[in-house]
């Protein structure tokens, strides 16, 4: 036993020799705790016959066959998935059907390779991609990561051919054939420079052959059905207008205790009118006919065929439909728009009025869930409360809108008629909830290449700003006065203020009365004081907040001179309360752009 370190940073060390496990002894719990853990969503069910005959239960993505466990040259004894392990495997199945012996674990990879089976995923995973590319001859191979993960798991030996479908299917929109492609045939689709998809794609198959025509023409045989669906949706689809289908909403639940989609259309509707109003009285381009015209359409797409089949495309489905039905132009746009920003890095919507109503929808979501005692916790956030928080900030933050967050979480709360919806949504904790969303955000925002530091957030953010739009102007301020010389004494004044003004418990003037000062530092504060709040408040104003936080610098002098000569606590209770109004005024325009105390 050791002690180190002196008082509170006093601990104790115990220096232990732990003894090394034997692998023989260790492995067989090892693998087999590997594999009850992978994550399967579906296990098959079957039966192994062992050496005396008896059958094994087993359960396992797909039967296995044989397991390779080796220690260098010496084989190990496992037995798992109903398998004795040893040093032989197989190669591919087709190209190279024999039974190999491993002699080295070391050799695992080559003499698998040698036999047309690529064993290691990553490399797998980038032989795939180097000839999708190749193979795209200069189109843009649509290849998300999920996808390529996906067939880089299902197959040996990847081989890349180059198939086509019938040109016609592209009056289709070209989403409903990309995720057909993707999600059912696990093809990857191509597109050209203008981002237009092609009538050909490519597809990765486990069969490397110099005639390669039945397999091309197989898959293209397979997809034709799965392109002719995704029409006969879509022209199913256009026989009703969206219009006709919001009726129908109020046959679809939204959640049990917030009603059905119908009520949260209305909800939506009633935020996202009241927002667009009150931005246009502002001078906002927005038309809150188009935004109560969008809100009423968004969801009807979530009763069409091609939604019902594919639920990754609603929103983009109703902006195809509301553009046929001949709706207004962002109206229709709206109807897809109002889902973004769908994830972190995610592009805002370009319309007014999509943006608009993606703030309510967000709004409703996240103050309905929380409100039926669904808000996070820890790392359960079915709701993605967390991604909608987000969203609103980012949406406030970067299209500049001068709405206030906390009157916005009380118009959507107000939309809530059910019982004790209102009394558990409560505002002040979902502000408090959406800022700290902001300032993990913020975290990641890079001002000439560099990242906001904790401190300069925290000064921003514990003004607990009601409008979000300037906040990357005040941390630019707050980052630029910190780089001034007077910077730290004027910071660690101001938190020596706000120290004084917490412990005070009797009431303090409002105004500090001049005739009452005594002292000429006090007098002399109070004077640079006078003189600096009409440039202070003008530069406010006009949300000049660099020009506001270098009108400060004029003040570091006399408040260093106050505090070196001055008692503020002075058992006068008169002059004690006017200094403790001096402070308090001083200290209120101190912090107009941030907590300067934070940076101390």
């Amino acid at each position: 036993m050791e002690r180190s370190g002196q008082d509170k940073n006093e601990a104790l060390y115990l220096n232990v020799q732990a003894r090394g496990a034997v692998l023989q002894d260790t492995v067989q719990t090892a693998i087999v705790h590997a594999l009850q853990t992978l994550p399967i969503a579906k296990m098959m069910h079957y039966q192994v016959k062992q050496v005396d005959g008896t059958l094994e239960d087993v359960q396992f993505a797909r039967p296995a066959h044989r397991i390779v466990a080796l220690h260098g040259s010496t084989p190990l004894q496992v037995h798992a998935l109903g398998i004795n392990a040893a040093n032989q495997t197989e190669g591919h199945r087709f190209l190279a059907p024999s039974v190999l012996t491993i002699g080295n674990a070391d050799q695992y990879a080559a003499e698998l390779l040698k036999n047309k089976v690529m064993a290691n995923f990553n490399e797998r995973r980038a032989s795939i991609e180097a000839e999708l590319l190749k193979a795209a001859n200069g189109d843009t191979v649509l290849m998300p990561s999920n996808l390529l993960d996906e067939v880089t798991a299902l197959v040996e030996w990847p081989t890349v051919y180059a198939c086509h479908f019938d040109a016609e299917f592209l009056e289709v929109p070209q989403e409903c054939l990309i995720l057909t492609m993707q999600t059912n045939q696990k093809y990857f689709a191509l597109t050209d420079a203008a981002g237009k998809l092609r009538n050909r794609f490519l597809i990765v198959s486990n069969i490397e052959t110099a005639t390669p025509q039945s397999i091309i023409q197989g898959n293209e045989r397979v997809v034709r059905p799965r392109l002719s669906d995704a029409r006969f949706f879509f022209q199913q689809d256009q026989k009703r207008p969206l219009s006709s289908r919001v009726a129908d909403l109020d046959k679809v639940v939204y959640h049990n205790q917030l009603g059905t989609q119908l009520e949260r259309t209305k909800r939506v509707g009633a935020i996202a009118t009241a927002i667009a109003t009150d931005l246009q009285s502002k001078g906002s381009a927005v038309n809150p006919k188009q935004v109560a015209r969008a809100a009423e359409l968004a969801k009807t797409d979530l009763l069409t065929d091609m939604v019902g089949e594919f639920p990754e495309l609603q929103g983009i489905m109703g902006s195809y439909y509301a553009a046929h039905d001949g709706e207004d132009a962002e109206v229709a746009a709206a109807c897809s728009e109002h889902y973004q920003p769908r994830f972190a890095g995610d592009a805002l919507p370009s319309s007014m009025t999509g943006t608009v109503l993606a703030i309510a929808d967000k709004l409703e979501t996240l103050v309905g869930i929380w409100g039926v005692g669904l808000a996070p916790t820890g790392d359960k956030d079915p709701y993605a409360l967390r991604r909608h928080a987000l969203g609103i900030c980012r949406l406030l933050l970067e299209k500049n809108l001068s709405c206030s967050l906390p009157e916005l979480l009380e118009l959507a709360r107000a939309q809530f008629k059910q019982p004790g919806v209102q009394e558990k949504a409560d505002p002040a904790a979902i502000y408090v909830f959406v800022i700290d969303r902001l300032r993990a955000y913020l975290r990641d925002q890079t001002e000439t290449g560099k990242p906001f530091t904790t401190a300069e957030i925290d000064a921003v953010l514990s003004q607990e700003p009601k409008q979000l739009n300037d906040l990357m102007d005040r941390l630019r301020a707050v980052r630029e006065f910190n780089a001034l010389p007077e910077s730290a004494q004027l910071a660690a004044a101001n938190k020596r203020i706000s120290n004084i003004l917490k412990k005070t418990t009797t009431p303090i003037p409002s105004q500090c009365s001049a005739v009452a000062l005594k002292l000429p530092a006090e007098i002399a504060l109070h004077g640079a004081l006078q003189k600096a709040v009409p440039l202070l408040d003008a530069a406010y104003a006009q949300r000049q907040f660099v020009t506001l936080l270098r009108t400060l610098v004029d003040l570091s002098q006399p408040l260093e001179e106050f505090f070196a000569d001055v008692m503020v606590m002075d058992p006068d209770p008169a002059l004690r309360d006017n200094r403790l109004a001096l402070l308090q005024q001083l200290h209120h325009q101190m912090n107009l752009v941030a907590d300067l105390g934070t940076l101390a």
